[in-house]
């Protein structure tokens, strides 16, 4: 009998571990509160009874429809250039790889204007390679729509780098092995099996560099500028709206935060969850 109590005792939860210390309940939940007011400030704050209207304003949309697009146009972006580097991060060992980490990272850490002004010295007219870009083949990059698309790009990658670098650190090198044995080449192994291995940690990173990307500004304005149909993003709108109009640059924050959040949660019940 004292043994099964005591095996009983041992396989029931202790009830100390469910208690939160004050000490840290306190902090947490005003931190909480500190992330969640601002939101429920912005929806307190809409202006509910001219919602439609200023929804279907032709700036609103098309600053919507810009961003959208350069977001994706940007992940697709990160996705040829980024999984390979993570690929490569991830699996080879050569010297330097440490620094080569961190100089991918440095973006999550540079101010956006910083990273604006640095591809404008090197993309701009005048820039190491831009000058070449405009003499070689006419391509002018900043105050453009491509150019959105290169600034959301740089700051948004290093969140793909690292997640799929995450996840094929984490995945199993026996299929990949297996694979090899079998007589697949590198490239299949890659597409078939090394891929559908780090596919959660692929979509998690894709979400979070789109969404990175979509929520972009200093870069933006810095690099790409702020007009109208071509470059105005909305959260440049947003800064716009701010400056004449309260109103409206409530309206275009609340669309930004119920399409960011929207996007979130449906790709993370899709993916994240199977992880």
């Amino acid at each position: 009998m004292s043994r099964s109590s005591s095996a009983e005792r041992g396989s029931r939860p202790s009830r100390r571990r469910g208690r939160v210390p004050a000490a840290l309940l306190i902090p947490a939940g005003l931190g909480l509160l500190f992330l969640v007011l601002p939101l429920a400030g912005l929806v307190i704050r809409a202006p509910w009874a001219t919602l439609p209207g200023r929804l279907t304003e032709p700036g609103a949309l098309t600053a919507l429809r810009l961003s959208v697009q350069t977001a994706t146009l940007a992940t697709v972006l990160c996705l040829v250039l980024g999984v390979p580097l993570a690929w490569m991060l991830a699996r080879v060992d050569f010297p330097g790889r440490r620094l080569v980490r961190a100089l991918v990272t440095v973006p999550l850490v540079l101010p956006p204007v910083v990273g604006g002004v640095a591809l404008l010295l090197v993309f701009g007219r005048r820039g190491l390679l831009g000058g070449w870009l405009d003499a070689t083949f006419g391509i002018t990059l900043p105050f453009t729509t491509a150019g959105v698309v290169l600034a959301e790009s740089f700051v948004a990658m290093p969140f793909l780098v690292i997640a799929v670098e995450g996840a094929l650190r984490a995945a199993d090198h026996r299929f990949e092995e297996a694979a090899a044995t079998l007589g697949a080449s590198r490239w299949t192994t890659f597409t078939h099996v090394t891929l559908p291995l780090v596919s959660p940690g692929l979509a998690a990173g894709a979400v979070l560099c789109w969404a990175r990307a979509l929520g972009e500004f200093g870069a933006t304005i810095t690099f790409a500028g702020n007009y109208p149909g071509r470059t105005q993003t909305m959260p440049l709108a947003v800064y716009l709206a701010l400056e004449t109009d309260l109103e409206s640059a409530i309206v275009l924050s609340l669309v930004l935060l119920v399409v960011s959040v929207g996007i979130l949660v449906a790709l993370r019940d899709r993916w994240m969850t199977s992880a």
